[in-house]
């Protein structure tokens, strides 16, 4: 079955929301891209959060709107104030989002997100290799990098979707959105998108804030992919290179407006 695409009405009201709504999103994400993922949040008019410790995590999970899990730094710490998290934002009925960062290499971050998949994310975001590997049909790519294609994944995302009842999103040249039954792709963005660092986590804390929006979770979480590939493109045709892509990728998102 052939992927849907995303309506520019379904843009128009995923961006209006963001800025209207403001979504209280607890970031806990990896220390490397912190300050990019909070400026990214706040240039599409949400209010970014990142508090670690364990007993102000679960406490601040439970009043924020919607929470990150990024195990790109992973320790034993921060897996225990994570799941402390998790276990708030569901006991409070709150949605969250998990970022499988380099899941399948390495021992502690595969062991520690097959164990949150128990606990029913809302959504689950990663590239071709992650989502392959938290499959566990591969043992994942290159550190952060994929060594797989979007399409490939596509399969193993549906099943992913349906067996925990989380939306999956795999990343890549086209991004597919599914909930196990309807699929959603989205294409478009930049290549300088993969020369610095942090988009694609930023995109988990955006997918992240539009879980909190109302109206559909697949549409909301597509319209994120999409808002983000727009936003790209539009940096790359200001910019010049790497060093000029992220100041102009954060103007673009603040002024990204689309017709419905």
């Amino acid at each position: 079955m052939q992927p849907d695409l995303l309506s520019p009405g379904q843009l128009a009201h995923t961006i209006d929301h963001l800025k209207s709504r403001s979504p209280l999103v607890h970031c806990m994400t990896n220390d490397v891209v912190q300050t990019f993922t909070a400026n990214v949040l706040l240039a599409l008019g949400a209010s970014p959060a990142m508090v670690i410790d364990p007993s102000e995590a679960t406490e601040f999970a439970a009043v924020a709107d919607a929470l990150l899990i990024n195990v790109g730094t992973l320790t034993e710490k921060r897996a225990r104030a994570m799941r402390a998290a998790v276990d708030s934002a569901v006991a409070a009925e709150k949605p969250w989002t998990l970022d499988p960062v380099a899941v399948g290499g390495l021992t502690l971050r595969t062991r520690f997100c097959q164990q949150l998949l128990t606990l029913h994310p809302t959504v689950i975001r990663g590239n071709a290799s992650e989502i392959l590997a938290l499959a566990q049909e591969s043992r994942g790519g290159r550190g952060v990098d994929s060594t797989e294609q979007a399409q490939a994944a596509l399969p193993a995302a549906q099943r992913l979707a349906a067996e925990t009842g989380a939306i999956v999103v795999v990343t890549g040249e086209v991004d597919f959105v599914t909930d196990g039954q309807r699929t959603l792709a989205v294409a478009g963005g930049s290549l300088l998108m993969t020369r610095v660092v942090g988009t694609g986590c930023a995109l988990s804390a955006v997918v992240a804030a539009c879980t909190a929006l109302p109206g559909n979770h697949l549409e909301n979480v597509a319209a994120a992919c999409m808002i983000m590939k727009r936003a790209g493109e539009r940096a790359t045709r200001q910019g010049q290179g790497p060093g000029s892509f992220v100041p102009a990728f954060l103007d673009a998102l603040y002024t990204l407006e689309v017709r419905a």
